[in-house]
């Protein structure tokens, strides 16, 4: 799901088993957005609706891609605040100002540009489920702020002397292991066990393989670009090449892969030669240039991850766990280099 598009709502009991329509039979489906029919998944379903009925805080972990929002709007979709809204922030996509002023809002002339009062995203979750992606990029004094939040029940806005009480049930996400941020200091250990009451784990595709056919099906049926290619089928053998491979972006990478494939190739059917190179041989090295005495070590870096961000098409989840680097860290160099726009959140690269 693009960040251009507005998040998709779970209906509650909705999952089923469809036997026509397309997907293969015994594949479980929620809202035609989860999709599976592994066992892994099937048991964290369960979980999913063990929770939801409860107002205990959860946080889903996972690699990028694995689809944590999901799990975060089963839950909402699934519990006593389904009527009530469900509010979606990216901790890691903003810097800590601006993060404050989106998660608490701010007073009219908080600061230069704040012409009016704005809500921020916690009162406007009041009675529903708050969802905070990326929660271990916050930094400290937002986590001291959060953890406050949590506590009192109530905010402050950027600017604002009157607490403001808010209801509200919070689902986070990482994918990142807090407990060693917590060792290191870099995440405050109250915090953490306000959290994490339930965990719950997205697991990645590489656990659930026989769940790709299915959802190869899925992406290549319902397709982003309205009528542009649909009904294409995968060949058996592509289909025995993307079972092999080992998906390091996950559900993600996959959708991204089914939609080039989509446009790209030629035929009815999608054959091996449609698929990109990286799928087809995994083992193929990157090649880093010879030494260059013109280049200084930091336009090598903003080479290297515009390349990146070229290799996985603008997404920058996939680049920055391709670089070693958190998503913060990327979205600061990009701030730097000056291509922050030129790479818009879950878009690839405008020309």
């Amino acid at each position: 799901m693009s960040g251009n598009e507005k998040p998709s709502i779970l209906t509650p009991s909705s999952q089923n088993t469809l036997l026509n329509g397309g997907l293969a039979q015994n594949t479980n489906i929620i809202n035609s957005k989860i999709i599976y029919k592994s066992e892994v998944m099937n048991q964290m379903i369960k979980m999913v609706d063990r929770v939801a009925p409860s107002s205990a805080t959860v946080l889903v972990l996972g690699e990028s891609g694995t689809g944590k929002e999901l799990v975060a709007h089963a839950i909402h979709e699934k519990s006593n605040r389904a009527d009530k809204p469900f509010v979606a922030i990216n901790c890691g996509a903003l810097r800590e100002t601006l993060l404050e002023s989106e998660l608490f809002g701010h007073e009219r002339g908080a600061f230069t540009g704040a012409y009016a009062r704005k809500v921020g995203l916690a009162e406007a979750a009041n009675g529903g489920t708050l969802f905070l992606d990326e929660i271990g990029e916050l930094s400290p004094g937002i986590q001291a702020k959060l953890l406050r939040f949590l506590q009192e029940g109530e905010i402050f806005r950027v600017g604002g002397k009157d607490p403001i009480k808010v209801d509200i049930r919070l689902v986070s996400a990482t994918n990142r292991e807090l407990e060693k941020e917590v060792v290191k200091g870099n995440f405050r250990e109250d915090l953490f066990y306000r959290i994490n009451t339930i965990m719950i784990q997205s697991p990645p595709l590489r656990r659930r393989k026989e769940d790709i056919p299915s959802l190869v099906e899925h992406f290549l049926t319902k397709t982003r670009h309205g009528f542009l290619n649909q009904g294409r089928r995968m060949s058996d053998e592509a289909m025995k090449i993307l079972m092999k491979y080992d998906w390091p972006g996950n559900i993600r990478e996959l959708e991204n892969t089914c939609e080039r494939v989509q446009i790209l190739s030629d035929g009815h059917i999608i054959m091996p030669d449609d698929l990109p190179e990286q799928i087809i041989n995994p083992e193929m090295k990157i090649m880093m240039d010879d030494y260059d005495p013109t280049m200084t070590l930091h336009d090598l870096e903003k080479r290297y991850i515009l390349k990146a961000l070229g290799y996985f098409e603008g997404n920058k989840t996939q680049a920055a766990n391709a670089l070693g680097i958190t998503i913060k860290t990327l979205y600061n160099k990009l701030h730097e280099y000056g291509e922050f726009d030129k790479f818009a959140v879950h878009s690839r690269p405008s020309k």
